[in-house]
């Protein structure tokens, strides 16, 4: 099977590397800006898993995708989706699956419009993972899952076969029959984690130290979850259950990566992780919406941004 990975960024470079160890047919889809670094320093990635250096991963410009990819692995933040869309679709053909890793469910839309639905699998990830300073992938704790699964439920022979060629690459891998059940359930922990350590500017622990944090992590946490119910996929009492242990953890340090992004200065997925959120919430909250007061909150550090840029 031929597998594309969009970009070689932190999430794109882990899996992908991961993969290529396991001796899959992997390429990497990268903008010449990244393919001139990848040349000079190879793919390396720095983890607790065991670090990993190619010198000479395979790479492939846009331009110079001559036929069609058997997989399509898609992990780039959604502000990006567009160009990444034009950048790889020479290398979707007729039985091309499209597995995209990205948070909440716009981008499905997005892909669905363009290559249509039968394309489009569901899928997420769960990993810490950023570039360092010298382009190298940095995956910071022992969190390294995927999840895949048919949009429309059950098991098929596609994703049995991608699923055999994604298995033992010392990631975690697992075959979910309610893909998008799973893609809620992350969305919900994810928006709460998000919108709590951005709006606070600080880990979980130091939230619910402070007077009245604990509320406000609880109060996002059940806004996010009302508005998965309100859409069909209430999470289910497991997910609740490991979520108010993590917002509740008075010793955490866990942040979101959009606050990393925020105190780095650089684009945050504001309306693709909480604004698309709100807009598909059809029941009122009791009282004043924080999650709607921490959306705005995350609007203003972008317009403030763009101010600045110019």
């Amino acid at each position: 099977m031929r597998i594309l990975v969009v970009g070689a960024g932190a999430i794109g470079g882990y899996f992908g590397a991961r993969l290529l160890e396991a001796g899959r047919d992997v390429t990497f889809l990268v903008r010449e800006r990244r393919a001139q670094k990848l040349h000079e320093s190879g793919l390396v990635v720095k983890s607790p898993a065991g670090d990993l250096h190619f010198d000479a991963p395979p790479l492939v410009l846009a331009k110079d995708i001559d036929k069609p990819f058997d997989l399509v692995i898609l992990s780039c933040k959604a502000y990006d989706l567009a160009n990444a869309i034009d950048s790889f679709a020479p290398a979707v053909g007729p039985d091309t699956a499209i597995l995209p890793l990205l948070n909440g469910m716009g981008h499905l839309d997005v892909l669905d419009a363009r290559f249509g639905t039968a394309k489009v699998l569901g899928g997420q990830c769960v990993i810490g993972a950023t570039l360092g300073a010298e382009g190298e992938v940095l995956h910071l704790n022992d969190m390294q899952s995927m999840t895949i699964g048919e949009r429309a439920g059950g098991r098929s022979a596609r994703i049995d076969t991608i699923a055999a060629q994604l298995s033992d690459a010392r990631f975690d891998l697992q075959v979910s029959e309610d893909i998008l059940q799973a893609m809620w359930e992350k969305w919900v922990f994810l928006a709460t984690l998000a919108t709590g350590t951005c709006l606070m500017r600080a880990p979980v622990g130091d939230i619910v130290s402070a007077p009245g944090g604990d509320d406000v992590l609880r109060r996002l946490f059940d806004e996010c979850r009302g508005i998965a119910a309100d859409n069909g996929h209430s999470p289910g009492e497991a997910l609740v259950t490991r979520a108010r242990g993590y917002f509740t953890d008075r010793g955490s340090l866990m942040t979101a990566s959009m606050l990393r992004d925020l105190e780095n200065g650089a684009r945050i997925e504001a309306d693709h992780i909480v604004g698309d959120l709100l807009a598909r919430r059809k029941t009122s909250v009791d009282g004043a919406s924080v999650l709607a007061i921490a959306f705005a909150n995350l609007k203003a550090y972008e317009a403030r941004r763009a101010r600045l840029a110019g």
